[in-house]
């Protein structure tokens, strides 16, 4: 099982159609698993880019 370590949550949005109706939605985050020193976590995929750096 992966641990998840990161924060970030879901974002709140207005889908707005051309007679400017607004439609809730959620936009999700870019989580990722990887594996870091032997364990796997759950991370977002610009932290995973920020750790291979």
């Amino acid at each position: 099982m992966a641990t998840k370590i990161t924060k970030k949550k879901p974002l709140s949005v207005n889908l707005r159609s051309k007679a400017c109706n607004a439609t809730k939605s959620k936009q999700k985050p870019n989580l990722q698993k990887k594996t870091i020193d032997g364990k796997k976590v759950i991370i977002s995929s610009r932290e995973a880019r920020t750790l291979s750096k």
